[in-house]
């Protein structure tokens, strides 16, 4: 027989959810709180939300509150940069991208037309200075 220990959050009679730590059930109930405090913070302001918008808010700030800290002592966030060009996807990654080995030189059309062009000039000689 297995001993199981579950840390269950409960709020308001009902279960939020279940971890396996004692720790993670507190940081949880922490972000619970935090979330609770500001939903009754927004409530006073009157910021003309409805309930559900604002239970939303609180949670996401609750959630990211080392970001929002950070946001509120005047510094700014750390962006995403964008990134230029269309994203490929895991199947359309490249051999060499999947497996982390340099690019092979494939030629492409133009590529190969510029070398057939070279190869001719150098068996006739043309392009050559003549003196």
């Amino acid at each position: 027989m297995a001993v199981i220990v579950k840390y269950i959050v409960v709020r308001n009679g009902v279960e939020k959810m279940t971890f396996a730590t004692k720790k993670e059930a507190d940081a949880h109930d922490k972000m619970l709180d935090i979330a609770d405090n500001l939903f009754e913070f927004m409530e006073m302001q009157n910021v003309g939300l409805d309930e559900k918008q604002m239970e939303n808010i609180s949670l996401v700030f609750s959630e990211n509150r080392d970001k929002i800290i950070s946001i509120l002592r005047g510094i700014k966030p750390k962006s995403k940069k964008p990134q230029t060009g269309p994203q490929k996807t895991k199947s359309e990654k490249t051999k060499s991208e999947k497996t982390g080995a340099p690019p092979s030189k494939a030629l492409t059309a133009a590529d190969s037309k510029t070398a057939a062009l070279a190869l001719k000039k150098k068996k006739t000689g043309a392009g050559r200075n003549k003196k």
